[in-house]
């Protein structure tokens, strides 16, 4: 299914675009009318991002951004992070 996430399975919602004229009553104004009502998609926030499945492979998915914060995804590691030579640690405690 396009458009939707490939774990949670969030996908597009519908909602209404409501247009809004005038200025506000503690403003100083008459008040605000709505002039519109027309339907829209509200859509997911999706990323492709590269995962590292339970096997230690690494795979493609399109994932909503709540996914990702909520840790339900592992991002697969591109390089090892830098790491000091273990000389080089122990000369700098003396």
């Amino acid at each position: 299914m396009a458009r939707a996430c490939e774990l949670c399975g969030k996908g597009p919602q519908i909602g209404n675009q409501v247009t809004i004229r005038g200025k506000k009553k503690y403003l100083g104004g008459v008040g605000t009318k709505i002039t519109g009502i027309t339907k829209r998609q509200f859509k997911p926030n999706l990323q492709r991002v590269k995962v590292t499945g339970t096997d230690g492979n690494a795979a493609h998915l399109r994932v909503c951004v709540q996914c990702i914060r909520s840790g339900a995804v592992v991002k697969k590691v591109r390089s090892a992070p830098f790491q000091l030579p273990a000389k080089a640690i122990k000369a700098g405690k003396k």
